[in-house]
């Protein structure tokens, strides 16, 4: 079984995966898209999305980053796609999936499902100009408007040459609203021959095991329920392997949100600290009752300082191994 960390645009940034990866369990992480125009990107925007490939392309805790790339002109994704592996992506992932109007209108994304000829296009060039040794992926939804042309979109993906492909089992116009159809992604797999990766509504322990039940995956993809349950990729690992896992108490979450050093990022604004972890605690209410009073204690401070000295109230050291697991 193996775990991926979804991207998540404006969420899943470097901090988060290093963060996340920390805790166990993952076996890959995908960055946030790296948008992809008309023109070959210099190194810097490469190495923005992905500080990783200062590190070997590896996380801290030496866990592989791929860098997801997002456009609809293949040849130009082809000579990114061929420089990021150059860099040290631990292959490269295509992005057939993300909602977003911004991103659709500009045709990338979830709305090049109505085209399964321009997504056989766009993985075919970049298949032939990353090395054979570098897995191409693609993340994929069910469909645009509906489900309808999910065989033909799949069928694309596969005779492109695409080394493994990830489905989340909704809809674009789904959205991110539950449920995710986890029961559609087995006839899909009838004709596919590569890995599938299946992602979507997976954010306790059980829904993984349903997950894998319902798809026929065996690998899956966490999002939002990594950020709602910090170590469920860990507590997902040792279910299916039989170890004893003790959760992360309330405490060492809120020292986790403090070791991630977000707040010790100079190249961002003074509010930046204080609206990325008021964003994180939107995810943690899920699961955390303390993270609403938590909120409640924050909402209106926009210093990092003053953020810092409220977490540090609550923050308890949990006892991290040399690979900085729990």
């Amino acid at each position: 079984m193996k775990l991926i960390l979804a991207p998540m645009e404006g969420v899943v940034d470097f901090k988060m995966r290093e963060l996340l990866t920390d805790l166990g369990g993952f076996d890959l992480c995908v960055t946030e898209f790296v948008r992809v125009v008309d023109l070959t990107l210099p190194r810097r925007v490469f190495v923005r999305y992905c500080p990783e490939l200062l590190n070997g392309g590896f996380t801290r805790a030496g866990t592989p980053v791929r860098i997801q790339l997002l456009g609809q002109v293949p040849h130009v994704l082809a000579t990114n796609a061929r420089k990021a592996v150059k860099l040290g992506s631990h292959g490269i992932d295509l992005n057939f999936g993300c909602p977003a109007k911004t991103v659709n209108k500009s045709k990338g994304g979830a709305v090049l499902l109505k085209e399964p000829e321009q997504i056989y296009q766009i993985i075919k060039s970049v298949r032939e100009a990353v090395p054979e040794e570098h897995v191409v992926s693609a993340k994929i939804r069910l469909g645009f408007d509906d489900d309808a042309n999910s065989t033909e979109i799949v069928d694309a993906v596969q005779s492109a040459g695409a080394s493994s492909l990830a489905i989340h089992a909704r809809t674009k116009r789904d959205g991110y609203r539950p449920p995710a159809y986890w029961e559609k992604i087995p006839p899909l797999l009838k004709r596919l021959s590569i890995p599938v990766v299946a992602n979507g509504e997976i954010w306790q322990v059980e829904d993984a095991l349903r997950c894998q039940q319902q798809s026929q995956c065996e690998d899956l993809m966490l999002g939002r329920g990594a950020l709602a349950t910090p170590d469920l990729a860990a507590k997902i690992k040792a279910h299916v392997s039989n170890r004893i896992y003790r959760p992360l108490s309330w405490q060492e979450v809120v020292y986790h949100i403090l070791n991630s050093s977000m707040h010790q990022d100079e190249n961002v604004s003074e509010k930046y600290f204080s609206a990325r972890t008021k964003q994180w605690l939107g995810y943690l209410k899920l699961q955390y009752p303390e993270a609403h009073c938590l909120f409640e204690e924050i909402k209106r401070l926009k210093t990092k300082s003053d953020v810092v000295t409220v977490l540090q109230k609550y923050a308890k050291s949990p006892s991290l191994d040399s690979n900085h697991n729990i």
